[in-house]
């Protein structure tokens, strides 16, 4: 049975690996991405019947729009799985322009917030499917220099929690933490040092197994990519 995947931040690095492993094993990935450009590029990597839309998560209307489209259509998600996000540029909190510490909960926290409102009454209507909401090592542990998106992801593990308690039986959410991994986020903090860690196309390659192994007993978990 084909079954459907929505994957924010399919345009590179974590979610476009995953929307290519999603594919591999057919199932219908309905995604998206801010960038017209990268957009261009996914679709013609994937094409039909793959569903791809650009779009900013952090406005509310947009995505309302894109979610009504695509279950008119039929595509109520088996997995939901919000990943796009920024990272701020490395400085201390007070230091950090506010439209950019703005910006950031408006993608992480926010854009969250809107594809899950959008969406998972549907789920809730058919009575199952998962929410994966990303997290990261800096959700549950803090560096220096990164504070908006620690408080980010803090808030995502908060959420994520008190969404699990709200879901009926028969669904799930849970917070994932994906590991360290050589993205361009990673790449604005550490520099040439995240070459030392895999690929997205590598830690693809081990996270499709941990996703797909996730059922209703990790509700309200905070768990890790191996």
């Amino acid at each position: 049975m084909n079954r459907t995947v929505v994957i924010t931040g399919v345009g590179r690095g974590l979610g476009r690996a995953l929307a290519r492993r999603f594919a591999e094993r057919d199932w219908t990935v309905v995604g998206c991405t801010a960038s017209s450009d990268s957009l261009n590029s996914v679709q013609s990597e994937l094409g039909p019947p793959h569903r791809l839309s650009q779009l900013d998560v952090a406005d509310d209307g947009q995505v309302a729009a894109w979610a009504a489209r695509h279950l008119a259509d039929g595509f109520v998600p088996d997995l939901l799985i919000n990943n796009a996000a920024l990272i701020n540029r490395t400085a201390v909190l007070w230091e950090v322009p506010p439209d950019e510490f703005r910006r950031l909960m408006e993608v992480n926290v926010d854009g969250t917030y809107h594809v899950i409102r959008h969406w998972l009454p549907a789920m809730i209507e058919r009575g199952s499917g998962m929410v994966i909401n990303f997290s990261s090592t800096w959700g549950r542990s803090t560096s220096p220099q990164v504070a908006p998106y620690c408080a980010s992801k803090f808030a995502i593990e908060g959420l994520t929690q008190a969404l699990a308690q709200e879901l009926p039986r028969g669904m799930a959410a849970v917070a994932l933490n994906p590991g360290v991994i050589n993205t361009d986020m990673l790449q604005i903090c550490f520099g040439s040092a995240a070459s030392m860690y895999p690929d997205a196309e590598e830690w693809s390659q081990r996270a499709i197994e941990f996703l797909l192994g996730l059922d209703t007993g990790n509700n309200g978990q905070s768990v890790s990519v191996p």
